[in-house]
């Protein structure tokens, strides 16, 4: 029995390894520089990941990427959600990561009582910097679906993406955030949309932006409570977490498109992700992270 056990969990390493050996051959990573005329020649940098074999069908004209937008929270860089831009390329989508702020760009200046606690500017400049994105990509990458495409975001990321689909909502396709603090969920049902959200004392959502369990299931609202820290939901994270959050994604993601040998490995976690109604904790972490860089 305990040598049956030991060929189990030798084999379910390797085939983790196998993975991630996979994916960081067949993902391809680009880091590019586009400079915006009608600001300043503002540096919109983005970091792509794509398969190569997805690539190469795209640029043959035989398919159309579908187009997943990731987006970074507060103070933290755009190349620092590679588990995620990763889940999305090995289901095929082109994963397109943008850089909001800039060190030359004005601190932020937050106040109570404003809409968004005062940070309109920085989600707008966002949304900004998300379409200019999509224009340039559109001439690097032509043959995706940059008319419909999956938002997805991080804390101050996922209130860009929030925002977004309430501005555009016929260019939206689903909606992914983790842990967005400040903009309400769309409960009208256009789309679908998947929100991680963390166990954390610190960082908490203002009143009426997380639908209560009602409003999420008439809507098609999917919200996963975890056991994990807000600061968590980035490549800094603890692997637990960020295989967790693979997981899942990888089954919203998956309508309409091609299975993938390519696809995250589930890996065992303290408990298992739980979706609305009932709200469960996933695990508890016993590291907590700095407290500071998000929100």
């Amino acid at each position: 029995m305990k040598r049956g056990i030991a060929v189990l969990l030798s084999l379910t390493v390797l085939v983790a390894v196998a993975y991630f050996t996979a994916s960081k051959w067949a993902i391809r990573h680009e880091t590019i520089a586009f400079h915006d005329p009608a600001r300043d020649n503002r540096l919109v940098a983005v970091n792509i990941a794509v398969r190569r074999d997805k690539e190469m069908q795209a640029n043959a004209g035989m398919i159309t990427l579908p187009v997943a937008i990731i987006n970074h929270g507060n103070t933290v860089k755009h190349t620092e959600y590679s588990f995620l831009s990763n889940a999305f390329a090995a289901r095929g989508y082109l994963a397109v990561s943008p850089q909001h702020d800039l060190p030359t760009d004005p601190p932020m200046v937050t106040k109570v009582g404003e809409l968004y606690v005062g940070r309109l500017p920085q989600i707008q400049r966002g949304v900004a910097n998300i379409h200019f994105a999509i224009e340039e990509m559109k001439r690097v990458l032509p043959n995706a679906d940059y008319a419909r495409v999956t938002m997805v975001g991080h804390s101050m990321g996922g209130d860009i993406s929030m925002y977004f689909a309430k501005q555009y909502p016929d260019e939206i396709k689903k909606v992914v955030t983790l842990d967005n603090l400040r903009v309400p969920f769309l409960t009208d049902g256009k789309f679908k949309i998947l929100s991680f959200r963390s166990k954390d004392t610190q960082f908490k959502p203002d009143p009426g932006v997380v639908p209560d369990d009602d409003q999420c299931e008439k809507a098609g609202i999917t919200v996963v409570n975890t056991g994990y820290q807000h600061n968590d939901m980035r490549d800094t994270g603890p692997d637990a977490a960020k295989s967790s959050i693979q997981t899942m994604l990888d089954k919203f993601i998956a309508d309409n498109t091609d299975s993938s040998v390519l696809k995250p490995v589930p890996t065992k976690v303290p408990d298992p992700l739980v979706s609305n109604p009932g709200p469960v904790p996933l695990a508890s972490n016993p590291a907590t992270t700095n407290k500071s860089a998000t929100n």
